[in-house]
């Protein structure tokens, strides 16, 4: 923009008239921000619905964590349970062998 153009625009803005059209948005500007916002709602939905799939995601990744470790606990349980008859099987053992021996 020139000296020109800058002073005639200058001139316009201080007038009254103009003064009250430019105080409110122009048809011509409400497009533009409703179509602001719009985009801006798009890419909010986007990020909301990027994170649910993430979120979903990592639950789908715990809940089979929490599988295995249900599965390795049982496992965990059944050897307790085998070893605890085992060392009773031995202790019965080594009382018959006392017995013998005393």
């Amino acid at each position: 923009m020139d000296r020109r153009q800058g002073k005639n625009r200058e001139v316009c803005e201080n007038e009254p008239a103009k003064k009250m059209k430019h105080s409110r948005p122009e048809s011509g500007e409400m497009p533009s921000v409703c179509l602001l916002l719009t985009e801006a709602k798009r890419n909010v939905n986007l990020l909301f619905s990027e994170y649910t799939d993430v979120f979903r995601g990592r639950a789908a990744e715990d809940a089979e964590l929490v599988r295995e470790l249900e599965d390795t606990i049982a496992e965990v349980r059944c050897l307790e349970s085998h070893l605890k008859e085992k060392k009773e099987h031995l202790r019965q053992s080594l009382a018959i062998i006392s017995d013998k021996l005393g």
